[in-house]
Parts: structure tokens; sequence; C-alpha cells
């Protein structure tokens, strides 16, 4: 059933990303798409604290993830496809710098996305849960690894474009929305789920910005 909701929602993707929309409505969509993640973690998480149980937290987040992953993934693509169609030239840095930026974060994100598979036995968001907790490799210098590694991606795509308003998007809007949801929602779902564990590892290692573990 979630591999079908997946196929799903990569066809609405690929049908948002060739739509033609009015600036206007575009903007909307840029904007919104990513500022309802606010609300949705506030409401997901009164729901979890209403009956925390890791069943129901479980059901909770796989509704909480697919919402977010539809409406801010709309937001990404359309944001995209801007970029794509006209950067304003305004981040006066060489393409080619932006293009190794954009290799590497890239490679990160990819890195992270198998550390998370081979160590917590899961995907991001509405794909699988993690099934154990991740908490070696790049997940034993920061907790969130996922999130440095996206948003750098995203800031590195401004700067091979060359968009300003793209990064500032990325800086003002993106980069919070996912911090606000890391915050108020997922380490309370991963407290519930797996309990103790997780609170050590909280207790030990940084939330975003990455320090060498002890040994």
């Amino acid at each position: 059933m979630r591999v079908l909701l997946f196929v799903l929602i990569m066809i609405l993707w690929s049908w948002m990303l060739h739509l033609r929309l009015s600036s206007s409505l575009d903007i909307s969509i840029i904007v919104g798409g990513v500022v309802i993640v606010f609300p949705i973690a506030w409401f997901g998480r009164k729901l979890l604290d209403k009956n925390p149980t890791a069943i129901r937290t479980g059901r909770i987040t796989t509704r909480v993830h697919y919402t977010i992953v539809i409406l801010a993934g709309i937001a990404i693509i359309r944001a995209l496809r801007i970029l794509q169609e006209g950067p304003d030239g305004l981040l006066p840095v060489p393409t080619g710098i932006g293009l190794v930026l954009v290799m590497i974060t890239g490679g990160v994100t990819l890195l992270v996305v198998l550390n998370l598979a081979v160590k917590g036995l899961g995907a991001p968001f509405a794909v699988a849960l993690s099934r154990r907790l991740a908490v070696d490799w790049l997940y034993a210098w920061t907790r969130n690894p996922m999130v440095l590694a996206v948003v750098a991606l995203g800031l590195s795509l401004g700067v091979w474009f060359q968009s300003l308003w793209f990064v500032l998007w990325v800086l003002l809007l993106f980069a919070p929305a996912l911090l606000f949801f890391v915050k108020v929602y997922e380490e309370r779902e991963l407290e519930i789920r797996f309990g103790a564990s997780y609170l050590e590892y909280k207790s030990r290692t940084p939330m975003l910005i990455p320090r060498r573990p002890a040994n």
C-alpha cells in the first residue's frame, strides 16, 4: 500500500513539475506548501500527546509524513521549476563552484539515506518508518544529518543557479519549517517509539551541529 501511495505521489509531483501556472499561484504554492508544515507539526504533536503509545504513534506519523510530503513536495517542485526557468543571477558565484557543491551535498544526502536504511531499517519520511534507532555513522555526529544534508543541497542548488531568491527561500522558510517539524513533532514521536534508548542517544548527540562522537 505504501509503495502504491508513493508511486501516486511521484506521478503527482511529475504532473506539478510540468504544469504551467500563474506567477501569483506559484508563489502561493511555494510559500503555503512550506508554511503549512508548522500547523501540521503542532497538531500532530497534540495527537501524539493525547495517547502516547508506540502503535498509535506509528499510524499518526505515517499520516503526518504523507501530508507533509505531498504539500511541501509540491512547493519544492514548483520552486525548482521556477529556478530552472528563470534564475535571477543575483549571486555572483561561478556556476562551476555551485555544481561542485551540488555534487558534494547530493552525495552526502545519499549517504544519509543509506545510513538510515542500513542502521535504522527505514527510509526518509513516508517511504518507511525506521524500525530501529539509527545512532551510528553519520547519526553518531548529529541526530539530524538528513536535515543538514537537505538544507545544504538546497542552498547549493541556489548557488549553482545564482538565485538569491531560492537561497533566501531555503534559509528563511524551508529550513525553519524543517527544524520546527523535527523539534516539535519528530523528537516526540521517536521518544514514544524508542523510549529510553532515544533519550540516551538524545542526551549525548547534538541536535544539528555535528560533534565528534565520544569513544
